[in-house]
């Protein structure tokens, strides 16, 4: 079952648990619904499937998996957080009709959970454990977020290959990012990250670069790069960006090109 309400971590394990339940039934899901009918709660499931995608051997996956274990008992936010984001893909994707298919097969979604435990690590000093977080997404999900990055909740990677995120990079809340998208630094002035509002959305192959601001609920067309910033609510597309559906512009701008 679906809901359109916000649910909490503890309700939402429930439903996971209903789909497992269900998916149990069918022989060749039988194995990876056990697994998650054998975890006591989201936080433990969500570790156990950061720890199976992103390791490589039975060693890794275990160290993996104890880390990230270890993340979600200290920080329960980190618990929310996953239970938001997996709440934001149910409501962007038209085509996802559950809760189990996106914990068990969005490389996104595990990216992102796989940030948050990197990113609690890094915060707490433990740099050479986050960078390797990093590392094993970049290798086996295509997806690298620097630890130092700050992301909010409720955000969907969607096909999530490809994606780069550097250090210090901010996103915030409601983020709908798709492949092939870079945010990162300009290489002359190392201290300046991009700065992404609530709600944007960002196409595939977008690249936004430097001491930008995108504002809320802004769109950056497929394939764009963005070099300045972005009003609230307009939409950027072509290389360099241009700025076009504005709320308060009548025109579309010239290019956006860095001062």
């Amino acid at each position: 079952m679906v809901t359109d309400a916000m649910v909490s971590a503890d309700a939402l394990w429930q439903l996971i648990r209903g789909e497992s339940e269900v998916a149990a039934s069918d022989p060749p899901l039988r194995g990876s619904s056990a697994a998650i009918l054998g975890h006591p709660d989201l936080g433990h499931a969500v570790a156990f499937v950061i720890g199976q995608r992103l390791g490589t051997g039975n060693d890794r996956r275990a160290l993996l998996t104890r880390i990230a274990s270890e993340a979600f008992h200290a920080e329960p936010d980190l618990v929310e957080a996953a239970t938001r984001d997996l709440q934001g893909i149910i409501r962007r994707d038209p085509a996802t009709r559950g809760f189990l298919p996106p914990l068990l097969n969005f490389k996104g979604y595990v990216a992102l959970q796989a940030w948050r435990v990197s990113h609690w690590l890094w915060c707490r000093g433990r740099t050479d454990l986050a960078l390797l977080m990093q590392s094993q997404s970049s290798e086996r999900l295509q997806v690298s977020i620097h630890p130092s990055a700050s992301i909010g909740t409720s955000v969907f990677l969607d096909h999530a290959t490809g994606i780069i995120v550097g250090a210090f990079a901010s996103i915030g809340d409601e983020v709908t990012m798709l492949q092939n998208v870079t945010i990162g630094r300009q290489q002359a002035d190392p201290d300046a990250a991009p700065r992404i509002g609530r709600g944007v959305f960002i196409g595939a192959g977008a690249t936004i670069i430097g001491d930008v601001s995108v504002g809320d609920f802004a769109k950056i067309g497929a394939g764009s790069v963005v070099l300045a910033d972005v009003p609230p609510g307009c939409t950027a597309v072509g290389v360099t960006a241009r700025l076009t559906n504005c709320p308060d512009v009548s025109r579309t701008t010239p290019s956006l090109r860095g001062a």
